[in-house]
């Protein structure tokens, strides 16, 4: 996985946080696995981290692993994954690739995470050599304003809307809210409605497909399960959140360093789970990219 040239100091937010280009660039440094040996690899945390290790990064992880054992003419279509256990971001996390069947068409590989001698996150990938076929997509996303015209993350902080948990790291991610996202004090009550933000990295990537799937997949666990709390009214009580499983299908090309629309949703939610559903659309409504999650959302007794 190419890198690509750093800058010496990180551009700062309105609110004065690491971002920009040199943020980026410790991104994909931290998606370039170190090889052990064959389909066993190694990666880290940021020091940023919080108390457990974010599930977008040991999913994209654990996808770069995959692909390291691809060749490079077939392309990610789908990843099944399960977050068995908290990551302790103060120790590596080896990855294990498992090679389970090399087909004519497809290519299918199951990858494990192991941190203290356990599995922590379990992930099934399947790679396609590119086919042509049948195709149609849904409509786009109707009367939604351009990223360029809404406030980031560093502006909302600087304006003093909040930016939850993500005001306290470096965001490699720009992010524009259309709808006032769930950690928001100025959102209020619950909502039938869908979440939206516009996402993109902040700073350009190289031509390296892997790598903008995989970044893609690091921004997808974001805001996902906040969709579940949206249906809800956050002022009642609080509530203890953990992503259970993942899975994204990868329907046509894209750059992760375009502008992206995540459209979020959450069907149903009961047994202290709660089922969220996501869609990425282009700028120009071309649908690229769908995700489902089911998280833990329990009510915590007094």
């Amino acid at each position: 996985m190419p890198g690509v040239s750093t800058s010496t100091e990180p551009e700062l937010a309105a609110d004065g946080m690491p971002r920009g280009q040199a943020v980026l660039d410790a991104l994909v440094d931290l998606l370039d696995l170190e090889q052990l040996e064959v389909n066993l690899f190694r990666g880290v945390s940021p020091p940023q981290s919080p108390t457990r290790v974010f599930g977008g990064q040991v999913a994209a992880q654990a996808l770069v692993a995959a692909g390291r054992t691809v060749p490079d003419d077939r392309e990610v279509h789908s990843l099944h994954a399960y977050f068995i256990r908290p990551g302790d971001p103060r120790v590596p996390i080896v990855y294990e690739a498992e090679r389970v069947r090399d087909g004519r068409s497809f290519t299918t590989r199951r990858v494990l995470a192991i941190q203290h001698g356990e599995a922590i996150f379990s992930l099934s990938a399947s790679f396609q050599l590119p086919q042509d076929g049948l195709e149609h997509s849904t409509p786009a996303p109707a009367d939604v304003p351009g990223p360029l015209t809404l406030p980031d993350l560093g502006q909302r902080v600087a304006d003093g809307r909040g930016a939850g948990w993500m005001s306290r790291i470096p965001r490699p991610l720009d992010m524009r809210f259309v709808d006032e996202p769930v950690w928001s004090d100025d959102r209020v009550g619950a909502s039938e409605e869908p979440n939206r933000v516009w996402m993109r990295a902040d700073g350009r990537l190289p031509d390296d497909r892997l790598l903008h799937v995989c970044l893609l997949t690091y921004a997808s666990d974001l805001t996902l399960l906040g969709s579940v709390l949206a249906r809800h009214d956050r002022s009642e009580q609080p509530v203890q959140m953990a992503s259970l499983d993942h899975a994204m299908w990868f329907h046509r090309p894209f750059r992760a360093d375009d502008w992206l629309l995540y459209t979020t949703f959450s069907p149903a939610a009961s047994g202290s789970r709660g089922l969220a559903t996501g869609r990425f659309t282009t700028e120009d409504g071309t649908l690229i990219a769908t995700t489902v999650q089911e998280g833990l959302v329990r009510v915590p007794r007094n």
